[in-house]
């Protein structure tokens, strides 16, 4: 009898100590704030995600959240730095709430987590062509020109294929298993490609530290990018979706696009090329 009561005392101290447990999990802050756990690339991405001298995280991503939070009085984002598919498990599985590492919506996606309808920014896409020329300017010129090799997968390349597939003459595409941006930039530059197509801020940032005599041609695509959210976290859709359309209206995220890409792309591409036609003008001209 008395071993039966030690058991029964025992299991009540495992209860008691489990919702202990369970009760230091915060869920607000000592203000009442909801704690909203977004988990950030491990893997920096300029000028969408980068680190400071003191090893903080800045760019386009960091602005965007701290602006909407500035305008969401009633949360509070709690970062968590991970690998990026680890992340999106992470949301899957409710360890984050959310996730914010610049990411495309696709069908597989959109069934095993929550979009929110407007995107707070976009991924450009553009022909990367040697600086003294005049002729490139989109995929079209490309029917007879030679484009510096490509992966057989991923976003560039599906562009690529959706082109080839809607067109004729199509492109010719050189395949290589992870080509280097780097080196495919450098045979643009001695003419043995004639374009190299990527994405215009990994162009930006590599060409930053190589200084090339290499030039974005033209503007093929954008692609919105968005937050992942849980499927559960519904409201907070509902309450991004509002103030990114709010700060995309005042003019508060076209002043952080330019800010960090130099240039606006919630603009159409039409603008955005005609924009950087008068800019090389005017370098040309001085």
């Amino acid at each position: 009898m008395k071993q039966k009561t030690v058991f029964m005392m025992f299991g009540v101290l495992l209860l008691f100590l489990s919702l202990m447990g369970c009760s230091s999990v915060k869920t607000t802050t000592e203000d009442g704030r909801k704690i909203v756990k977004v988990a950030l690339s491990a893997e920096v991405n300029p000028p969408f995600l980068a680190t400071n001298d003191r090893n903080e995280p800045i760019g386009y991503n960091i602005d965007y959240l701290n602006e909407v939070e500035k305008r969401l009085p009633h949360v509070h984002f709690d970062y968590i730095f991970g690998e990026e598919e680890s992340n999106l498990i992470g949301v899957g599985a409710g360890k984050f709430d959310m996730a914010a590492n610049w990411f495309f919506s696709n069908p597989e996606r959109e069934k095993r987590f929550l979009y929110p309808k407007v995107p707070y920014g976009y991924s450009m896409t553009g022909l990367i062509v040697n600086e003294s020329d005049k002729e490139i300017r989109s995929l079209d010129d490309m029917t007879s020109k030679k484009l510096a090799p490509v992966s057989p997968s991923g976003g560039l390349r599906s562009i690529l294929n959706q082109y080839n597939q809607e067109h004729d003459p199509d492109i010719s595409l050189t395949t290589i298993e992870s080509p280097s941006n780097e080196l495919n930039l450098k045979r643009v530059e001695s003419g043995r490609s004639d374009a190299a197509f990527m994405n215009i801020s990994t162009f930006d940032t590599i060409q930053k530290h190589l200084n090339l005599k290499v030039k974005v041609g033209g503007i093929v695509s954008k692609e919105p990018i968005y937050l992942v959210l849980q499927p559960s976290e519904k409201q907070l859709a509902e309450d991004l979706d509002r103030i990114t359309q709010e700060m995309i209206d005042d003019g508060t995220l076209p002043k952080l696009a330019k800010k960090w890409f130099g240039v606006d792309f919630f603009q159409d591409i039409d603008d955005i090329t005609e924009q950087d036609d008068q800019n090389e003008e005017r370098k040309e001209a001085s």
